[in-house]
């Protein structure tokens, strides 16, 4: 289960990457047919693209119901680091005491 964990978490994180991309250039550009013409937009797509491949070829070596608990997990973690460390937002303190809740929420549903 190593392999598939591994590429989960790499998928997850070009995801993420790939998000933070369409997030600063659609703030850059609006939400216009102008912005999509743009070699960052293509950029992103192949990032997704790639990004599905790996989501693809997780879901055929784990269970559903796990794999989905997985990706979740690591969703919350990578979003919340990013946006504290890179975008510099911040959250109050009973929000990450939810995420931690949550979180383990979705680890203890993960085991087994």
């Amino acid at each position: 289960m190593t392999s598939p964990l591994i590429i989960l978490i790499l998928t997850q994180l070009v995801f993420t990457a790939s998000d933070v991309l369409g997030r600063h250039f659609m703030h850059k550009y609006g939400f216009t047919i102008n912005s999509f013409l743009h070699g960052w937009f293509i950029i992103y797509v192949l990032l997704h693209s790639l990004a599905t491949l790996g989501q693809l070829y997780v879901f055929t070596t784990i269970q559903l119901g796990k794999t989905i608990t997985l990706f979740a997990i690591v969703s919350i973690v990578f979003a919340n680091i990013i946006g504290l460390l890179l975008l510099r937002e911040s959250i109050s303190i009973t929000t990450y005491i939810g995420i931690a809740l949550a979180t383990s929420a979705f680890l203890i549903l993960s085991i087994n």
